[in-house]
Order: C-alpha cells, then sequence, then structure tokens
C-alpha cells in the first residue's frame, strides 16, 4: 500500500478564539468594568423607554456584613427574571435597596461600645445615631459592590436606602396616614420584648428553638369556693415552664368543661383534672396517691377513675377566691386570686389550671382585661423586677436561667412557703428567642404603639392633605385592615400557590400590629399626644410641617425640633407630649413601595412582584401588605415569589459553629458568578436547596458543556453571510426537525418567563435551564452536531445541505445566546462579543429570538421522535464491539435490522452515522465490521472508495472544485 497524502488542510474545521477554559474569575470583572464604564443599564434604560413596564421590587436587606449564600441566592434569581423580562422586551427596571435602620446596626455598634468599655445609654444620642448611619454607609458600599460582582445588574448608582431623608419623610408621612384615619392608638399589652436590646420586637424579629427549661407546680390555697364548698383549705395545682412569672400572678383559669378532681397527698388535698392527675402524680414522684373520699390508689402511673361525687366539673370554680402561696408578704401578694374561666384551658399538658399574669401573656391579659384585673408592670425592660417589687424587687434577669431554677431565688422561696410541690431543671420544648442576640424573650406588658387589625376604618384611606383616597382597586374590600388584606392575598398571585395559605393563616391570626421600638437609630413615630385627653393630634397641616422637616433633616429633626414651630400657632407645646419611640423596622421596609414605586414611577402604580425567602410571610410580604392596604386599600404587589433556603451539602443548616458555612465571595473568586449563578437557576428554589462541592461541580460541568456548545456554534458560523442562507422550506428534513425543536424550546422558555402565556410554570428557571441545558447537550451536541459534523467539514461551501445547516446554526446561535443572557450574563457578553465586536453594543440590549410558530410540525417531531430512539438502539448495538475494539468507531460499522417505516427517505446510515445499513432483515439489531474502505479525507467507509487512504466521489469533487 502506498502513503496517501494528507487531506486535513482541505477540510473545513470551525476556526474561532473563542476560548474552551472559561476563565471566569478573571474575565468576569474586566466585563463588569466594561458595562459600568458604557452605562449599560441607564443605555437599558434609554432603549427600553415606553414599552410595557415590568417592576420587581427589591426587599431590602440590612446593610451589615458582607453578603452571604442566602443573599446571593435572592439577587440572583432577582437578576434572572429582571434580565429575562428585559428580553421579552419590557422596561424591567431594577432599583437595589438597603434597609439601614433598626436593631440589627444599633446592635453591631453597642458591640463595639462593649469593647470600648462604654455604655451606649451614656452616649449623646445624635453621636450614637451618626455612628449608626456611617455604619450602615460602609456596609451599603462592600455589598453594593459585591452583588455587582454576581452580576447583577440595576441602578446602583442611585439605590434606595431607607436612611435617606426623603425615604424617611415618606416613611413618617405612611405613619400620619395611619394616624389621620385613625388606624393607630397607644396601649398596653404584652408585646415580645427582648431584655437583652431592651425593646418590642416584631414576630418576624424573633427564631425559635429547642431549650431545657425549669417547669414547676404551685399550689394556691382555696379560700372560697361558693358552688363547691368542699375545695375550701385544699389547693388548686397550677403548672408553668416560666417561674419568673409567679410572682405577677393575679389570678388562675380553668376550663368550663374541664372535670377536676381532688387527690390526697400526706394530708393535703390538690385540685387537678382528672385527665393530668397521672402526669401530675408522676412529677410528683408520689407512689401513695389518692382520689379524696375513695380508696383508688395511684401507683406506677396508673390508678382507678374516682367515684362520680368525688369530680368536680370546671363550672362549679365560678366564683371560687385561691391566694397567692407568697401571700404572707402582704401588699399585692395578699389580693384574693379569683378563678376565671378561660377557653384556651386544655388538658393538653400542665394540670388543667392555668395561672393568669397579664403582664405576661396574651390570653392572660384578655381574661383579666375581662374581669377588671389590670397589668402591674412589674418587669423592667432590662428583665429584672423593678426595685420596689415586694418580692425579688431589683433582682433578676428572669431570662437567666440560674435565677429560675429549681435551686434560685423563685423556687427557693415558694419551697420555703409550702407553695411548691414539684420543681425540675429538664422540660425540653421550643423557645422564642431574638434573631439578633439570639437570648430568649418574654411576653411583657408595656405601652406600646399599634395599628389594629379589626378595627373598622372611620374615614377611609387619606392622604396627608386630609382627603379621602380611592381604594385602587374596586374587590369589595372589607371596612377592617385584617378583611382588606385577606381580600388583597386573595386578588395576588402567590408563587407557588402553596405559599397562599401560609400567608392566609398568619394574616388570620395575627395580633395587632405593635409598630414602637424602644431604640434609637431609626424613623421616630413622630406624633403630638395630648396630656389630657391621651388622643394624639391629628391634624394635616402639622403633619405637612412635620414630613417638611424630615425632607430637610431626616429622622434627626425630630429629636432636635423647634416642636412649637411644628406644632405652629394654633397649638401650645406645653399641652402636648412629643413621642420618642422610633418605628418598627418592618413599617420602615414595608413603606419602601411608597418611595421606591410610587415615588420613581407615579402614584398609584404596583409592583408586578416580590421576591423573597419563605421566611418573609411573616416579615417583609406581610408588613408590606398591612402597610399598603391601611393606605391605599390594596396590596402593594401583583404577585409574590417564595424562595426557600441555602443549606449545606447535607441539607444542614449552614452554621459558623458548625463550619459548613459556604461563602459566595469565595465561589466567584475561585470559580465566577457564572457558576454560581448557573447553580441557582437550576435548583427548585421553591423549596431549601443544597450546595456543597459536589453540588458545584455539577454547576460547573453543566456550564462547561454549554460553553462547548457556544465554542462549537461560534466556530461552525465562521465567516457566515447572509448569502448563504436557506429558506426553511429549501432545507433537508433533519434541519426542519430542528426547527421545530427550537419552536418547542421556545414555548417551554416562554411558559417560564412570559406570565402573559398563562402557565403554571411562571417564574420556575430551574424548567426553563434544564430545558436550555437539555437541549444544547442532547439535541445538539450528541444528535445534531454529530450528525452534521461531516456535512461541515467535508461538503463544498456552496452545497445547499451545509449551506441549510449552517442557516440552522445561525438561527440557532441567535436563540440561544439570548435565552442564556439571563442565567449567565457574563458568558453570553463574551459570546455575542466574540461573534460581533462592539465597544458600544451589549447582549442584554438584544430582544427575545424571533422563532417562527410555522416551524412547529408535530407530524415531523414524532417522526424524528422514533428515529431518534431508533439510532439510539443502533449506538447501543456498537458499542459492545467498541468496547471490544473490533470496530474503532461507529463509521467503521454495517448495521441490519428490521424494516423502519419511519424512515422513509431519509439517509439512516447518515443519521447512526454507520457505514451502512441493511432494512428488513430480522426483528433486531445486527453489526458487523464493514468491508468498504475509509476516504482519506471523511473518514466514512463508502462503496467508490477503492483502497483506504483514497479519496470519495464528494471529496474528490469538492477538491477539484
Amino acid at each position: 500500500m502506498t502513503d496517501q497524502p494528507d487531506f486535513k488542510d482541505t477540510v473545513f474545521l470551525p476556526k474561532t478564539d473563542f476560548p474552551m477554559k472559561a476563565g471566569l474569575a478573571q474575565k468576569e470583572p474586566a466585563i463588569a468594568a466594561r458595562w459600568a464604564e458604557m452605562d449599560l443599564y441607564g443605555k437599558l434604560r434609554e432603549k427600553r423607554k415606553g414599552r410595557e413596564r415590568f417592576i420587581l421590587h427589591d426587599g431590602p436587606p440590612y446593610a451589615n456584613g458582607d453578603i452571604h449564600m442566602g443573599h446571593a441566592m435572592n439577587k440572583v434569581l432577582k437578576d434572572i427574571i429582571v434580565r429575562s423580562q428585559s428580553l421579552l422586551g419590557k422596561d424591567a427596571p431594577y432599583i437595589p435597596g438597603w434597609d439601614c435602620h433598626g436593631l440589627p446596626i444599633e446592635w453591631k455598634i453597642e458591640e463595639e461600645y462593649r469593647k470600648k468599655k462604654l455604655n451606649k445609654d451614656e452616649v449623646p444620642a445624635a453621636e450614637f445615631r451618626a455612628e449608626c448611619r456611617a455604619y450602615a454607609e460602609k456596609w451599603v458600599a462592600v455589598q453594593r459592590a459585591q452583588f455587582e460582582r454576581l452580576g447583577v445588574m440595576g441602578d446602583w448608582e442611585d439605590p434606595y436606602l431607607t436612611m435617606k431623608f426623603d425615604a424617611e419623610a415618606t416613611i413618617v408621612g405612611e405613619l400620619l396616614k395611619f394616624a389621620q384615619s385613625g388606624q393607630l392608638y397607644r396601649g398596653a399589652k404584652p408585646v415580645m420584648w427582648s431584655p437583652v436590646e431592651k425593646t418590642a420586637l416584631a414576630e418576624a424579629e424573633v427564631e425559635y428553638e429547642d431549650v431545657t427549661s425549669t417547669q414547676i407546680d404551685v399550689a394556691f390555697e382555696i379560700v372560697e369556693a361558693p358552688n363547691a364548698p368542699e375545695l375550701v383549705g385544699a389547693h388548686a395545682v397550677i403548672w408553668t415552664t416560666t417561674p419568673w412569672t409567679i410572682p405577677v400572678n393575679q389570678a388562675l383559669a380553668y376550663g368550663p368543661e374541664v372535670e377536676y378532681v381532688l387527690a390526697e397527698i400526706s394530708g393535703r388535698s390538690f385540685l387537678v383534672a382528672l385527665a393530668l392527675l397521672p402526669a401530675f402524680a408522676r412529677r410528683m414522684g408520689y407512689q401513695g396517691l389518692k382520689a379524696a373520699n375513695t380508696d383508688a390508689e395511684f401507683s406506677q402511673g396508673v390508678i382507678d377513675l374516682p367515684n362520680a361525687s368525688t369530680l368536680i366539673k370546671g363550672s362549679q370554680l365560678a366564683g371560687a377566691v385561691a391566694r397567692h402561696p407568697m401571700h404572707h408578704l402582704g401588699g399585692f401578694f395578699a389580693k384574693p386570686r379569683p378563678f376565671l374561666p378561660g377557653d384556651f384551658v386544655t388538658t393538653d399538658a400542665g394540670t388543667g389550671l392555668v395561672h393568669m399574669a397579664p403582664d405576661h401573656g396574651e390570653d392572660d391579659f384578655e381574661l383579666c382585661k375581662a374581669n377588671g384585673i389590670n397589668p402591674v408592670f412589674a418587669v423592667d425592660g432590662d428583665g429584672k423586677y423593678r426595685e420596689d417589687w415586694l418580692w425579688l424587687g431589683g433582682q433578676g434577669s428572669v431570662i437567666n436561667p440560674k435565677f429560675v431554677s429549681k435551686d434560685g431565688p423563685i423556687c427557693t422561696d415558694l419551697r420555703e412557703a409550702g407553695g411548691l410541690l414539684a420543681a425540675s431543671d429538664d422540660f425540653k420544648h421550643s423557645y422564642p428567642h431574638s434573631w439578633r442576640s439570639k437570648a430568649k424573650i418574654i411576653f411583657r406588658c408595656t405601652p406600646q404603639w399599634f395599628i389594629p387589625m379589626d378595627k373598622a376604618q372611620e374615614s377611609g384611606v387619606v392622604d396627608l392633605d386630609g382627603g379621602v383616597l380611592p381604594t385602587a382597586v374596586a374587590t369589595g374590600n372589607g371596612p377592617t385592615l385584617r378583611e382588606i388584606a385577606l381580600d388583597a392575598i386573595a386578588h395576588t398571585r402567590w408563587v407557588p400557590e402553596r405559599s397562599t395559605n401560609r400567608i392566609r393563616s398568619m394574616v388570620e391570626g395575627r395580633p395587632d400590629w405593635v409598630i414602637s421600638r424602644q431604640r434609637a437609630w431609626g424613623v421616630p413615630i413622630a406624633l403630638y399626644v395630648n396630656r389630657k385627653t391621651g388622643d394624639y393630634l391629628v391634624d394635616p397641616a402639622v403633619n405637612a410641617r412635620i414630613v417638611e422637616a424630615f425632607r430637610a433633616g431626616g429622622a434627626d429633626a425630630w429629636f432636635g425640633a423647634d416642636h412649637q414651630a411644628l406644632l405652629g400657632t394654633d397649638y401650645d407645646l406645653n399641652d402636648y407630649e412629643v413621642v420618642n419611640d422610633i418605628l418598627d423596622v418592618w413599617f420602615d421596609s414595608g413603606s419602601t413601595h411608597s418611595f421606591v414605586i410610587e415615588g420613581r414611577y407615579g402614584e398609584g402604580v404596583r409592583a408586578d412582584l416580590y421576591i423573597e425567602g419563605s421566611d418573609q410571610h411573616r416579615g417583609w410580604f406581610q408588613s408590606s401588605l398591612l402597610e399598603s392596604c391601611g393606605t391605599r386599600g390594596q396590596a402593594p404587589y401583583g404577585a409574590v415569589l417564595t424562595h426557600g433556603f441555602a443549606l449545606d451539602g447535607q441539607g444542614k443548616k449552614m452554621s459558623k459553629s458548625l463550619g459548613n458555612v459556604v461563602d459566595p465571595l469565595k465561589i466567584i473568586a475561585e470559580s465566577g458568578s457564572d457558576i454560581l449563578r448557573v447553580w441557582v437557576a437550576s435548583t427548585d428554589y421553591f423549596d431549601d436547596v443544597r450546595i456543597g462541592k459536589e453540588v458545584l461541580a455539577g454547576s460547573s460541568d453543566a456550564y462547561r458543556k454549554l460553553r462547548n456548545t457556544f465554542r462549537y456554534l461560534l466556530g461552525a458560523l465562521s465567516d457566515f453571510t447572509e448569502e448563504e442562507r436557506v429558506a426553511p422550506a429549501d432545507m433537508p428534513e433533519l434541519e426542519r426537525y430542528m426547527l421545530h425543536r427550537l419552536a418547542e424550546l421556545d414555548a417551554e422558555m416562554r411558559s417560564v418567563v412570559d406570565k402573559s402565556a398563562g402557565s403554571e410554570n411562571w417564574l420556575e428557571f430551574s424548567r426553563y435551564t434544564r430545558a436550555l441545558m437539555d437541549f444544547a447537550n442532547s439535541d445538539l451536541s450528541a444528535f445534531f452536531f454529530d450528525i452534521r459534523k461531516d456535512c461541515l467539514y467535508c461538503d463544498a461551501p456552496s452545497d445547499p445541505k451545509r449551506r441549510a445547516y449552517r442557516t440552522v446554526l445561525d438561527t440557532l446561535f441567535h436563540a440561544l445566546v439570548r435565552y442564556a443572557a439571563p442565567i449567565i450574563p457574563f458568558t453570553a457578553e463574551e459570546v455575542w462579543q466574540s461573534r460581533y465586536p462592539d465597544p458600544d453594543d451589549s447582549v442584554h440590549f438584544l430582544d427575545w429570538p424571533e422563532v417562527d410558530a410555522d416551524w412547529l410540525d408535530e407530524g415531523l417531531g414524532e417522526k424524528w421522535a422514533n428515529l431518534r430512539a431508533k439510532r439510539d438502539e443502533v449506538n447501543e448495538a456498537i458499542e459492545p464491539l467498541r468496547r471490544e475494539k473490533i470496530v474503532r468507531s461507529s463509521l467503521e460499522a454495517d448495521v441490519t435490522m428490521g424494516e423502519l417505516v419511519a424512515a422513509g427517505d431519509v439517509d439512516f446510515a447518515e443519521l447512526a452515522i454507520v457505514a451502512r445499513v441493511e432494512m428488513g432483515v430480522g426483528d433486531g439489531i445486527t453489526v458487523k465490521p464493514s468491508d468498504w474502505h475509509k476516504c482519506g479525507r471523511c473518514w466514512r467507509l463508502l462503496p467508490e472508495v477503492t483502497d483506504d487512504g483514497a479519496l470519495c466521489d464528494r471529496c474528490d469533487d469538492v477538491l477539484k472544485a
């Protein structure tokens, strides 16, 4: 055999400078710098001006600390959505924002004070607030750079900050709208209180953790029982896991329908619920318990039911009175403790009798209030009993485990008084903690400002000029804030749909909104309260002056204000108390729609979408809902998306103490933002998601495959011109099938992005990303590219089939680079600039790809689905021969198979990339090495090739031409 010539220089291989190795960590910052230099966001706003607008309102993160994985996941998801809406051709602005007020920032400043041995209360308030502002400014700048590094596109030059003067003025203006419409009151009721931070907390500022507490059983001697005289001298037993509330007890609650029984121990009789008698006895550790007036004996947790005559119906306790076990102290403790009927009393746990401390429980407060019993405010803000309290005055804190333990002063005093029946430090349960300090909280009755949930609105929704505003949407809203909010929930799209139940149940059962905080850094509750009547001043002129003062000087203007000037000549400052509490930070963030959405886009404009984690059903989603419903009669959003939390690779919550924190900044520095974005877009983020080395490796692999798809397209389309384009009608069937598949893909992608499509898949970007990746890998790389590489490399440039292939490749390029742009914006820009270099252009200026609906051909699609399935069977049959090295590639295989009706005039040998196919032979598939020779240029085994290395007819014609 003679040496054959080398034909490799005659093959039309793809040509591109687009690198296979991404180098994202080094490349992305340069792309981001180019975007900033060209003002990508500003130019995009100009290009989209006048088009349909889509507004995603950014929920503000706190301006403290570096971003974590939750931030990254949230911001990337928002950016993907905003970019995809822009791709649809909409004007989709994104205004990033920060929550700058409140406890998280104060706490950080106080930590610095404690390191310096300083007391925050000794620092001038203005100085403290200035330090809080500077701290927030610092972290806004840091987080801004980190979010930009994630590829998040937005108005970073003009973000919204709740501490900007205009924002603070609008926030106080929103508060005054509530005041003017009568939706505000000051009252004393138990609220969640942090003794460590010395302030009231909102539910969204509280997290629950499992703890081990002290449980005690305490005896209250019954001194009066008009409906059951036999009870006089017996002791009513209560059980509690908050021993510190016993010094504030004022009554006992019973269940009217509960059956009680007297149990006799060592000559003393105790009243407990019959159903709870065994559990009570176990806590007592007593083996010789008898039911009064019976011989029934309790042993090992089993007791015979006492005679019916010994049972006490709960209703018989009406009018009964007990005395406090510390009654010998006199004063407050000598007052009688009445028995009160409570429908909340159950036999689930305890003794069936509940001690009532109206200062420290919502049920306690309401029941006692209904019976003329008022709070006594015995526990101060730091968790200690006030100095003049008869028992344990000045002692505490009540959240100190030692103070409330079985050997602590409370239990010791009760034991000495004969009131402590059982005590142990082993009760495990869930208990609320401050999410900031991680310390236990308490329920504490203090004077606070509230927005009522169930008060009928007196004058409708008002503006600051005193006029009534029309409800923006006529939905038949009810007259109370709760009813309006529930109606708004029903008129909002919740994604996923199951989240509707969560927000609805929370609003249905929530108490009045406590909006006051006893802190320094925030927007003050700018009200004047009449010293005689206790009513706050409602005057549109005064309110307007307050708002303007805030606009000029921010919230600080209130604390150093000339209040007489703000009141004007119609009022005397001496007649009014100046309120200095600050607003709940959730009211701040709940008002952002007013100064971000309406402030920038016009009154009455609502956000199309809010997106945050599932915890925001009790946080920002709800505070925004209540604020807007109270001032505008509707929700501030048309739709809400809820996502889960980011967990480590094993599904555990990330924690520094566990050492399992996955840092997004480290991922970006090592692998690039686009890898992290692929992870976000690929996850089922409606639930909690995992991230770790293995998960990220999968994201990197998916990215690499997509990048290689673009690299192939760029190389295959080198020097492509419009003169080469072929009309779809003139294309081979395979090319028309691929256009059909593209049209199917386009519909799938639109179902996720376009709300108007009415799809249940809206905003499910895991579906979007999976469809894109699967199409690139399965339809293109493993199928279309594989089949047509011979055509691309070896056919003449003027060949109609090659021209049709490159025409479809061009169509695919323009579609895929657009589809990918929201997910991997840096790489999409790199791809676009590789083919169309222009310093003033960007892939992110492009609209959704033009995909002709006529490309859909269901018959063609079904035919080729069958052909692809048969092709897979052939490849599977060839694989054993390849493993045994009987054939080196499928091109060397001859295939015999049964008749394939679907093939029609399709060259199935070309489709299967084999030497030849003989059909109509048997039912199965057989494979053997071909005896044909291999063309030296295209490497196909063909009958006309006379010797290995010689040319086939096609290649010979191409070279001659």
